[in-house]
Protein backbone atom coordinates (compact mmCIF):
# COMPACT_ATOMS: atom_id res chain seq x y z
CA UNK A 1 0.00 0.00 0.00
CA UNK A 2 1.62 3.27 -0.92
CA UNK A 3 2.32 5.39 2.21
CA UNK A 4 -0.30 8.69 2.57
CA UNK A 5 1.64 11.82 1.89
CA UNK A 6 0.56 13.71 4.52
CA UNK A 7 1.78 10.89 7.02
CA UNK A 8 5.58 10.51 5.91
CA UNK A 9 8.21 11.52 8.26
CA UNK A 10 8.24 15.46 7.94
CA UNK A 11 5.34 16.36 6.83
CA UNK A 12 2.75 16.34 9.27
CA UNK A 13 -1.30 17.03 8.91
CA UNK A 14 -1.93 20.32 8.52
CA UNK A 15 -2.84 22.33 11.23
CA UNK A 16 -4.06 26.06 11.39
CA UNK A 17 -4.71 27.99 14.47
CA UNK A 18 -7.26 31.05 14.51
CA UNK A 19 -8.63 33.58 17.16
CA UNK A 20 -11.96 32.36 17.70
CA UNK A 21 -15.14 34.81 17.32
CA UNK A 22 -16.27 36.66 20.05
CA UNK A 23 -17.59 35.12 22.87
CA UNK A 24 -16.93 31.57 21.96
CA UNK A 25 -15.04 30.76 25.55
CA UNK A 26 -11.79 29.42 23.84
CA UNK A 27 -8.47 31.85 23.25
CA UNK A 28 -8.13 30.30 20.08
CA UNK A 29 -9.05 27.62 17.82
CA UNK A 30 -7.06 24.72 16.16
CA UNK A 31 -8.29 23.09 13.20
CA UNK A 32 -6.80 19.38 12.43
CA UNK A 33 -6.80 18.20 8.66
CA UNK A 34 -6.81 14.33 8.39
CA UNK A 35 -6.21 12.31 4.60
CA UNK A 36 -7.20 9.92 6.87
CA UNK A 37 -10.47 11.15 7.95
CA UNK A 38 -13.38 11.09 5.28
CA UNK A 39 -16.69 12.29 6.60
CA UNK A 40 -16.27 12.72 10.26
CA UNK A 41 -15.66 16.43 12.23
CA UNK A 42 -15.15 16.51 15.80
CA UNK A 43 -14.08 18.85 18.25
CA UNK A 44 -12.69 18.83 21.81
CA UNK A 45 -11.12 21.96 24.16
CA UNK A 46 -7.43 21.43 25.13
CA UNK A 47 -6.85 23.94 27.68
CA UNK A 48 -7.67 27.27 26.51
CA UNK A 49 -7.51 26.31 23.10
CA UNK A 50 -10.62 24.25 20.36
CA UNK A 51 -9.12 21.46 18.55
CA UNK A 52 -11.56 20.84 15.40
CA UNK A 53 -10.56 18.04 13.36
CA UNK A 54 -12.24 17.69 9.74
CA UNK A 55 -11.25 16.04 6.56
CA UNK A 56 -7.85 17.30 4.49
CA UNK A 57 -10.48 17.95 1.20
CA UNK A 58 -12.82 20.10 2.82
CA UNK A 59 -12.71 23.72 1.08
CA UNK A 60 -11.80 26.86 3.43
CA UNK A 61 -15.16 27.49 3.22
CA UNK A 62 -16.48 24.31 4.88
CA UNK A 63 -13.93 24.73 7.44
CA UNK A 64 -14.89 27.60 8.53
CA UNK A 65 -19.20 26.89 8.57
CA UNK A 66 -18.00 23.38 10.61
CA UNK A 67 -15.60 25.31 12.77
CA UNK A 68 -18.53 27.28 13.93
CA UNK A 69 -21.04 24.69 14.24
CA UNK A 70 -18.28 22.40 16.30
CA UNK A 71 -18.24 25.29 18.47
CA UNK A 72 -21.85 25.71 18.88
CA UNK A 73 -22.42 22.20 19.62
CA UNK A 74 -19.35 22.66 22.37
CA UNK A 75 -20.66 25.13 24.01
CA UNK A 76 -24.15 23.71 24.06
CA UNK A 77 -22.91 20.23 25.91
CA UNK A 78 -20.93 22.84 28.07
CA UNK A 79 -24.19 24.45 28.91
CA UNK A 80 -26.35 21.30 30.39
CA UNK A 81 -25.44 22.18 33.50
CA UNK A 82 -28.87 24.22 34.23
CA UNK A 83 -28.66 27.56 35.67
CA UNK A 84 -30.69 28.14 38.93
CA UNK A 85 -32.78 31.56 39.13
CA UNK A 86 -30.30 33.31 41.21
CA UNK A 87 -27.55 31.80 38.63
CA UNK A 88 -29.68 33.31 35.86
CA UNK A 89 -30.76 36.71 38.07
CA UNK A 90 -26.68 37.13 38.56
CA UNK A 91 -25.98 36.93 34.94
CA UNK A 92 -29.05 39.67 34.37
CA UNK A 93 -26.96 42.10 36.63
CA UNK A 94 -23.56 41.12 34.53
CA UNK A 95 -25.05 41.50 30.74
CA UNK A 96 -27.22 44.88 32.38
CA UNK A 97 -23.78 46.44 33.26
CA UNK A 98 -21.95 44.98 30.52
CA UNK A 99 -23.83 46.30 27.84
CA UNK A 100 -26.58 48.85 29.29
CA UNK A 101 -23.99 50.71 31.95
CA UNK A 102 -26.14 48.78 35.14
CA UNK A 103 -29.40 50.58 33.82
CA UNK A 104 -31.68 47.36 33.08
CA UNK A 105 -32.31 46.24 36.87
CA UNK A 106 -34.81 43.68 36.89
CA UNK A 107 -36.33 42.57 40.56
CA UNK A 108 -36.66 39.03 39.49
CA UNK A 109 -34.97 36.76 36.59
CA UNK A 110 -36.30 32.87 36.43
CA UNK A 111 -37.31 29.97 34.32
CA UNK A 112 -40.85 29.35 33.85
CA UNK A 113 -42.24 26.48 31.77
CA UNK A 114 -45.38 27.68 30.75
CA UNK A 115 -44.31 29.59 27.39
CA UNK A 116 -44.11 27.63 24.62
CA UNK A 117 -44.81 30.44 21.63
CA UNK A 118 -42.12 32.88 23.61
CA UNK A 119 -38.42 32.93 24.56
CA UNK A 120 -38.76 35.59 26.97
CA UNK A 121 -41.27 37.99 28.47
CA UNK A 122 -40.89 40.76 30.59
CA UNK A 123 -43.11 43.02 32.77
CA UNK A 124 -41.45 46.56 33.00
CA UNK A 125 -43.93 47.84 35.68
CA UNK A 126 -42.85 44.99 38.13
CA UNK A 127 -39.17 44.59 36.44
CA UNK A 128 -39.44 41.26 36.31
CA UNK A 129 -38.25 38.81 33.63
CA UNK A 130 -39.07 35.25 32.93
CA UNK A 131 -37.10 32.89 30.23
CA UNK A 132 -38.56 29.72 28.49
CA UNK A 133 -37.81 26.66 29.86
CA UNK A 134 -36.80 25.64 26.39
CA UNK A 135 -33.64 27.62 26.25
CA UNK A 136 -32.10 25.31 28.92
CA UNK A 137 -29.21 23.68 27.41
CA UNK A 138 -28.92 25.57 24.31
CA UNK A 139 -25.56 27.98 23.61
CA UNK A 140 -24.85 30.27 26.26
CA UNK A 141 -24.94 33.45 23.96
CA UNK A 142 -28.35 32.43 22.59
CA UNK A 143 -28.75 32.37 26.47
CA UNK A 144 -27.53 35.92 26.83
CA UNK A 145 -29.00 37.28 23.85
CA UNK A 146 -32.65 36.36 25.23
CA UNK A 147 -31.60 38.16 28.48
CA UNK A 148 -30.29 41.09 26.74
CA UNK A 149 -33.60 41.24 24.56
CA UNK A 150 -36.12 41.70 27.71
CA UNK A 151 -33.45 43.53 30.35
CA UNK A 152 -33.78 45.87 26.79
CA UNK A 153 -37.48 46.10 27.55
CA UNK A 154 -37.27 46.96 30.86
CA UNK A 155 -35.32 50.19 29.21
CA UNK A 156 -37.77 50.57 26.41
CA UNK A 157 -40.78 48.99 26.00
CA UNK A 158 -41.76 47.43 23.04
CA UNK A 159 -39.59 46.67 19.80
CA UNK A 160 -39.39 50.23 17.94
CA UNK A 161 -36.35 51.79 16.64
CA UNK A 162 -34.89 53.00 19.60
CA UNK A 163 -34.94 49.55 21.47
CA UNK A 164 -33.46 47.68 18.41
CA UNK A 165 -30.52 50.55 18.79
CA UNK A 166 -30.23 49.32 22.51
CA UNK A 167 -29.45 45.53 21.07
CA UNK A 168 -27.05 46.90 18.66
CA UNK A 169 -24.78 46.37 22.14
CA UNK A 170 -24.98 43.04 22.01
CA UNK A 171 -22.15 41.66 19.38
CA UNK A 172 -24.09 38.19 18.70
CA UNK A 173 -27.36 39.04 18.52
CA UNK A 174 -27.90 38.64 14.58
CA UNK A 175 -25.99 35.07 15.20
CA UNK A 176 -28.79 34.21 18.26
CA UNK A 177 -31.86 35.38 16.35
CA UNK A 178 -30.69 33.17 13.58
CA UNK A 179 -30.16 30.12 15.91
CA UNK A 180 -33.41 30.60 17.50
CA UNK A 181 -35.32 30.82 14.08
CA UNK A 182 -33.58 27.67 13.49
CA UNK A 183 -34.87 25.79 16.25
CA UNK A 184 -38.55 27.25 15.14
CA UNK A 185 -38.27 26.30 11.45
CA UNK A 186 -36.95 22.55 12.40
CA UNK A 187 -39.60 22.14 14.99
CA UNK A 188 -42.24 22.81 11.87
CA UNK A 189 -40.83 20.15 9.81
CA UNK A 190 -42.58 16.67 9.57
CA UNK A 191 -41.57 14.37 11.46
CA UNK A 192 -41.68 11.06 9.76
CA UNK A 193 -43.13 8.05 11.20
CA UNK A 194 -40.54 5.47 13.07
CA UNK A 195 -39.95 2.27 10.64
CA UNK A 196 -41.44 -0.55 11.77
CA UNK A 197 -39.66 -2.65 14.54
CA UNK A 198 -38.05 0.91 15.75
Amino acid sequence: MPADPLHRAGNPQRSTTSQPPSGSGASAIEVRRSARRRRTVSAYREGDRTVVLIPARMSEAEEQRWVTVMLDKLAAQENKRVLGDTELSERAARLSELYFDGRARPTSVRWVTNQNTRWGSCTPAEGSIRLSHRLQGMPEYVVDYVLVHELAHLLVPGHGADFWRLLEAYPRTERARGYLEGVVAADRLPHLPAARGE
